[in-house]
């Protein structure tokens, strides 16, 4: 099972030695994220830093910052868990004999733990403290400055919940939150993303929006919030699928909205049409500075939190960071989905890299000529993948996540005047390569074999690859002892 909430998983890695308490004052300018970001790159442990210049708060750094802490927190043992459970839910075939419907009906029992669950107020560790009106001081809370050229300190970890104006329908999201002043926050609601969906349907309405943003959730509605799931599906779901148990949530305070009630601070607040502020820069996941735009600006007026609150953060820029098992737990869960939209593809791999969605190696048992070339296209197609920059497409034979052996095949085996596919798309909002904004260019390497039919006419056809003759590498293998190396 996932941790309940994220104190008792801190307690945890605690016990076993993977987490750090830090009682020297820090300071969340720039030497907070400097000490994090040396930490995560070197494999180190998750962090509590008890003394935060100006804050009273500790602040939880570098809990996910690696694959075993990440799948301790979500109750798994490794990615294929879920992306099992999930491939084992989306089967359609039909049950044989008394086993295979005992089974089928296992399935559908197995979801009925799913769904969220309400709790009073009084049941609700997040709502013990209630702050409104000029009460709200969001000084208080540990806010950090990153990199030398942001635009003012950040919160990176507070879950943004809202629901669209007309259908109702929730949406959980990350995004990055700049703090203003002691009562404003600024949205980072990128183009694509659904919660800036939810406030323009609200501003073409006249009407404000109801937000609130969590802190300190639940490890497996934390990770949910960074899934990118199909408007229609609800993450609560989703982090209840994960962790094997239902979300509790309760009412907010302010807002016609739900929140977890395990978080450590929620903030409440109503945003306003066309209320907007400057946003960033802001050193982000790419690596790169993203520039000061326009963004909308929530006034909180109400903060409910613990007695006793700590906050959880994280530090992104130039990978790696707490961002890689992350991306790497998405890249697992969703191939079953992506399966189901485009099934020619046997494996695919979002290197850290390209920051996930720059790249993707997708692997094919090819069929037939051009096959990979319409593969390239059905993924530009699926959903949230139509961000991909580049494509590359590789045999069923070759390991996608083996990037030497990757680069070697798309190297060695590319023709660009014939195996190139360029083309033009949108590109994620944070783009920095593109000529212009949300959309450039993109494309798709066809790193398989050639055949015949795809214009490949050199005498003997597809050269087979170089390796070991099985029998001698059997005997090496048995005498290898005695050769002394």
């Amino acid at each position: 099972m996932a941790y309940d909430d994220l104190r008792s998983l801190l307690r945890a890695l605690e016990r076993e030695g993977d987490l750090k308490r830090i009682k020297a004052e820090v300071d969340p300018y720039l030497e907070i994220g400097e000490i994090v970001d040396r930490v995560q790159k070197a494999g180190g442990p998750a962090l509590l830093f008890e003394n935060v210049r100006g804050s009273a708060m500790p602040l939880a750094m570098n809990v996910f910052g690696t694959d075993r802490r990440l799948l301790k927190s979500l109750g798994l043992k490794s990615y294929a868990d879920i992306s099992d459970r999930i491939s084992g839910l989306l089967k359609p075939e039909l049950p044989q004999g008394f086993v295979g419907v005992r089974e089928a009906f296992g399935k559908l029992g197995a979801m009925t733990h799913v769904p969220p669950k309400k709790v009073k107020s009084d049941n609700a560790p997040v709502q013990e403290v209630v702050l409104r009106g000029d009460e709200v001081d969001l000084d208080l809370l540990p806010a950090l400055f990153t990199w030398p050229q942001d635009g003012g300190s950040f919160f990176n970890l507070g879950l943004t919940h809202t629901k669209d104006p007309e259908s109702g329908v929730r949406n959980l999201g990350l995004y990055r939150l700049q703090r203003h002043d002691k009562r404003t926050i600024g949205m980072h609601w990128q183009i694509h993303k659904d919660s800036r969906n939810h406030y323009q349907v609200a501003a073409r309405k006249g009407e404000r929006l109801p937000v609130a943003i969590a802190f300190g959730c639940p490890p497996a509605v934390t990770y949910a919030s960074t899934a990118p799931l199909p408007g229609d599906i609800d993450e609560y779901l989703f982090a209840g699928f994960i962790a094997g148990k239902r979300i509790e949530m309760v009412d907010c305070k302010t807002v016609p909205l739900q929140v977890p009630a395990q978080a450590e601070v929620v903030l409440e607040g109503w945003l306003e049409p066309g209320e907007m502020l400057p946003e960033g820069p802001f050193g982000d996941h790419t690596g790169f500075y993203t520039p000061q735009e326009p963004f909308p600006a929530l006034t909180i007026d109400c903060v409910t939190m613990r007695r006793r609150p700590l906050l959880q953060s994280i530090v992104v820029g130039r990978p790696p960071t707490e961002d890689g098992p992350l991306g790497r737990a998405t890249e697992r869960f969703f191939l079953p989905l992506l399966k189901i939209i485009v099934p020619d593809i046997v494996d695919y791999h979002l290197p850290e890299a390209g920051g996930f969605h720059n790249c993707a190696i997708v692997a094919i048992d090819k069929k037939y000529p051009k096959h990979a070339q319409k593969v390239m296209h059905a993924v530009w197609g699926a959903h949230m993948m139509s961000l991909t920059k580049l494509i590359v497409v590789v045999d069923s034979d070759c390991d996608v996540h083996d990037l030497h052996e990757v680069a070697w095949r798309a190297l060695g085996n590319t023709d660009y005047a014939r195996d190139l596919t360029v083309a033009e798309g949108p590109v994620d909002h944070l783009d920095h390569a593109s000529y212009q904004q949300f959309w450039g260019g993109k494309a798709g390497i066809d790193a398989t074999r050639k055949w015949p039919e795809e214009g490949y006419t050199r005498d003997g056809g597809w050269p087979e690859m170089v390796v070991s003759d099985p029998d001698t590498a059997a005997k090496v293998d048995r005498r290898w002892k005695e050769y002394g190396l």
